[in-house]
């Protein structure tokens, strides 16, 4: 089986695939009312750029890309972990995950 190595693979393709996860997460953002299915479409936006930002890396051989990608991850791991931490706290008090319920909360 041969190894293809990213070299192999344009630069234009990358992004490409980049702009498309981060449309496509960009769509479930907005469309979605589930917050679970929001978050979700976050990390897909947020891996998008990752990618982008490894493609870039690797088209000028620098590590500045790799960098940026470890830094990335490290950001979604933290929102993650907070958003997660947020859907618990708002699915016992309101019973639901519907985000048009939850904005009309009142103080």
């Amino acid at each position: 089986m041969p190894v293809i190595s990213l070299q192999a693979i344009p630069m234009e393709h990358g992004l490409l695939l980049a702009a498309i996860l981060f449309i496509l997460g960009m769509v479930g953002v907005l469309t979605r009312r589930n917050i679970i299915f929001v978050l979700m479409s976050l990390e897909i936006m947020l891996n998008a750029v990752a990618l982008a930002f490894v493609v870039g890396g690797a088209r000028w051989a620098a590590a500045d890309g790799q960098i940026m990608f470890l830094m990335i991850i490290s950001l979604a791991a933290a929102e993650v972990a907070v958003g997660l931490g947020l859907v618990l706290q708002l699915f016992n008090r309101f019973k639901t995950l519907d985000l048009d319920i939850l904005s009309k909360m009142k103080g």
